[in-house]
């Protein structure tokens, strides 16, 4: 006697995992460009020139390179080219008061800038991190790279005229602010540079961005305080006294003494 069993409910078809469930998709600007939608983008930048001119012509075309593989011999390449060309500067810097100028300035004014920039790095890295992007530590490094050599060239640009002045006139303080405002130009360029490429790794906010520049033209400041005298002549190459980068240019502005000559006067 067979016994009439139910039939058992069909098994619904199970579903794979969600591999997606939690995660969030990356912030994308609406009507921004894909780095690399350019085919020109996506040529490699070999050799100095060509870094040169993409910096200046093409700065997506390096913002899309430093994400690639290999990143590390383009940034080489603009460290490279960023501490000649400040040492191309400096010795104009130190042709207005020659003697040992001629490599003290040179030397600090390539230094000051390369440690200010090691000084700011690690901080540059967690804000970015803390406003969402999503650039890696080589990227960061690779950003601050192209800073630099923005803030050189244009440095390069200026020498003629900082030339100019420097053989026409005795004055240390205007000389000094002089070089101050072709440094501020250059590093306002420099930084449309940097934040052109925060924008590309997915920040959700330029909060830190904005924080970190502040900090790190302080920090370059007080670097050229603390590495003084590099326009004009002093009695040591290096300060025997700390000073804070606000109260030296007014020591300098109030400075009186018009019987010294006044390339030996001390200024950053």
């Amino acid at each position: 006697m067979n016994e009439n069993n139910p039939t058992p409910p069909p098994t619904p078809p199970q579903l794979p995992p969600d591999s997606t469930r939690g995660f969030t998709p990356p912030y994308v600007a609406p009507g921004r460009q894909p780095l690399g939608d350019n085919p020109t983008e996506r040529q490699s930048i070999t050799g100095i020139a060509a870094a040169i001119e993409s910096t200046l012509r093409q700065p997506r075309r390096v913002m899309f390179q430093l994400r690639q593989p290999g990143a590390g011999k383009l940034i080489a390449a603009m460290l490279f080219i960023s501490v000649v060309c400040s040492l191309i500067y400096g010795v104009i810097v130190g042709s207005f008061s020659g003697h040992e100028q001629w490599w003290a300035a040179p030397a600090k004014i390539a230094g000051g800038l390369l440690v200010s920039t090691v000084i700011c790095l690690p901080s540059l890295y967690i804000f970015a991190c803390l406003s969402g992007s999503q650039a890696r530590l080589v990227e960061i490094v690779g950003m601050v790279s192209g800073l630099l050599m923005l803030m050189t060239i244009l440095l390069i640009g200026f020498a003629p005229v900082a030339w100019l002045f420097s053989q026409s006139t005795n004055h240390v303080c205007w000389m000094g602010f002089l070089h101050l405002a072709f440094w501020s130009i250059s590093t306002i360029f420099g930084m449309r540079f940097l934040a052109a490429a925060f924008v590309h790794s997915n920040a959700r906010s330029n909060a830190g961005l904005g924080t970190w520049i502040v900090i790190f033209m302080l920090v370059a400041l007080q670097m050229s305080t603390a590495l003084r005298p590099i326009v004009g002549r002093a009695e040591t190459p290096l300060p025997t006294e700390k000073k804070f980068f606000l109260m030296h240019w007014i020591d300098c502005m109030n400075e009186t003494d018009t019987n010294s000559p006044k390339r030996t006067r001390v200024i950053d």
